[in-house]
């Protein structure tokens, strides 16, 4: 049962976290590079703070973003500021999505995201967070996958090997993390069940494309290779 409070509260205290996180930063660590390719960390705060607006949007139920070229545009415009506007942008961007949270709402019913992608309301303050807390791994400043809450890496993993499910170009993956939590994923494409084990924050990060898998133990194939999200 998703719990739309409960992970409102928890975008708030992310935030609160990335907030601190960036807040030790000053204007030349925001222009040096995140580890996501071609961006520098005030690309990903700038993403960061049009994606709290955007998901406003879909809540509201507008379109989540005008078009892809004017989200894209936006971040280029958005990532060369100093320190300074990039913690005001994430503040009110961050309030407005509080704000918007917090109105009444029927939370059962259906909106829509981006390329035609549809959800229930209720799931939009855990895709927030999903955003909040890889986002804040992203930048690339001592917040690393294993800081990331128990809850959240759980919850994280179920969400992604649910959207890899069936995909064809992913054979059958059981996955199994060393505390003995498991999962299935793939199964559209041949071949397997490859099994991958490992450390939940390792799983996590190869199911999210932070990371390569080698920490991973692979049988019965090799690692299968994920497609973007």
């Amino acid at each position: 049962m998703i719990d739309h409070a409960h992970d409102l509260a928890s975008v708030e205290e992310a935030t609160a976290r990335l907030l601190t996180a960036v807040s030790a930063l000053d204007d030349s660590n925001v222009a040096e590079a995140s580890r996501l390719p071609g961006w520098t960390r005030g690309h990903v705060l700038t993403h960061l703070a049009r994606n709290a607006d955007a998901l406003v949007n879909v809540l509201r139920g507008r379109p989540m973003y005008v078009s892809a070229e004017v989200r894209d545009a936006d971040i280029e415009g958005g990532a060369p500021r100093p320190l300074a506007a990039q913690l005001e942008d994430l503040r009110t961007s961050a309030a407005r999505f509080r704000a918007e949270g917090e109105a009444p709402a029927d939370w059962g019913r259906t909106v829509e995201l981006r390329n035609g992608v549809t959800d229930r309301a209720a799931r939009i303050p855990f895709r927030r967070l999903a955003e909040v807390e890889l986002h804040h791994v992203d930048l690339g400043v001592g917040y690393e996958l294993e800081d990331l809450p128990d809850e959240f890496t759980e919850r994280e993993i179920d969400f992604l090997a649910a959207r890899f499910s069936g995909h064809p170009d992913v054979p059958p993956v059981a996955l199994g993390a060393d505390d003995g939590r498991t999962w299935t994923t793939g199964g559209g494409a041949a071949g397997g069940p490859v099994a991958v084990r490992g450390a939940a924050a390792d799983l996590l990060g190869w199911l999210a494309g932070r990371r390569d898998g080698s920490a991973l133990k692979v049988s019965d194939g090799p690692l299968p290779a994920l497609p973007p999200l």
